[in-house]
C-alpha cells in the first residue's frame, strides 16, 4: 500500500463529511449543554455535579456515535450505488488503500468532533463554575474516540456487503452488544446451561469488548486507571479495528463490480 494514496483518499473523506454539515451536531450539543447546566440544579439538589459530568460525556459519545454509524456504513456503499466506485478502481490505487484511506479520514473527522465537544463542555463547566477532575475526563474522552473509530471499521465492514440501511441498524446493534458482553457472559453463567454459556461466550470472544472504552464513571468520580490498563486496551482496540478492516479490505477485493 502506498501512504501518499491512503492520505490522498483521507484528506478527500475528512473534507466531504465537513461539507456535509456534520459538524452542526457541536452546536445542538453546546446548545443542549447549555441547557442541561441550567435544568439540572432545579432537578437535582445534592448530586448535581455528577449528574452534569456524566451527561456531558455520555453527549459526546451519542453524538459521536450517530456520526460513526450513519457516516461509516455509508463511506463505501455510498460509492457503489453513485457507481463512483468505477472511476476509483480505475485509478492506480488498491481496493486496500481505499478502505484504509476511508477510515482513517473518517477517525480523523471523529477526532475533532470529539475534540470540539468535549473544549465546549470544560469551557460550559468553568463558566457555571463547575468542579471538573480534567485529567480523568480528557481521557475519557480520548477513550471515546478510541470506541467510535473501533465502531467505524464495524461500520466500514458491515457497509461493504450489505445496504447502508441494514449496515447502520447492524452497527447499532453491535455497539449495544459491544457494551454488553461482560454482562452476557455473566448471564449466561447464571442460567447454568451450557449451551446459553457457550452461546455468551461466542459473542463475547467474536464481537468487539467496547466496555473496555467506557471510562465515563471514572471520569465523573475523578478516578484515573492505571497505565498498563489503557495501553492494553488501546492495544486491544487496534488489534481489532486491523483485523475489521482486513476483513472489508478482504470481501470488498471479492466484489465484482
Amino acid at each position: 500500500m502506498n501512504l501518499r494514496r491512503i492520505l490522498t483518499v483521507a484528506i478527500n473523506v475528512f473534507w466531504e463529511v465537513i461539507r456535509d454539515r456534520i459538524l452542526y451536531l457541536i452546536v445542538i450539543f453546546a446548545l443542549l449543554m447549555a441547557a442541561t447546566v441550567r435544568l439540572i440544579p432545579e432537578l437535582a439538589a445534592t448530586t448535581e455535579q455528577k449528574i452534569i459530568l456524566d451527561t456531558g460525556l455520555a453527549a459526546i459519545s451519542i453524538f459521536g456515535l450517530i456520526v460513526t454509524v450513519f457516516v461509516a456504513t455509508g463511506l463505501v456503499n455510498k460509492e457503489i450505488e453513485k457507481r463512483t466506485v468505477y472511476l476509483l478502481i480505475a485509478k492506480p490505487i488498491s481496493r486496500a488503500e481505499l478502505i484504509v484511506g476511508k477510515h482513517l479520514g473518517l477517525s480523523a473527522v471523529l477526532g475533532v468532533l470529539v475534540a470540539a465537544m468535549t473544549v465546549i463542555y470544560l469551557v460550559i463547566m468553568s463558566l457555571s463554575r463547575i468542579n471538573y477532575p480534567l485529567q480523568s475526563i480528557l481521557i475519557a474522552s480520548l477513550f471515546i474516540w478510541f470506541e467510535l473509530c473501533l465502531v467505524a471499521a464495524v461500520g466500514i465492514l458491515l457497509g461493504v456487503f450489505s445496504s447502508s440501511l441494514l449496515a447502520s441498524l447492524l452497527t447499532f446493534g453491535v455497539y449495544l452488544v459491544g457494551n454488553s458482553t461482560r454482562d452476557l457472559v455473566a448471564l449466561g453463567k447464571l442460567t447454568k446451561n451450557p449451551g446459553i454459556e457457550q452461546l455468551m461466550m461466542g459473542l463475547y470472544l467474536i464481537l468487539p469488548d467496547l466496555a473496555r472504552f467506557n471510562l465515563r464513571n471514572d471520569a465523573v468520580y475523578g478516578q484515573v486507571p492505571y497505565l498498563a490498563a489503557m495501553i492494553t486496551n488501546v492495544g486491544y482496540g487496534l488489534l481489532y479495528g486491523v483485523l475489521l478492516l482486513s476483513i472489508s479490505v478482504a470481501i470488498f477485493c471479492r466484489r465484482e463490480f
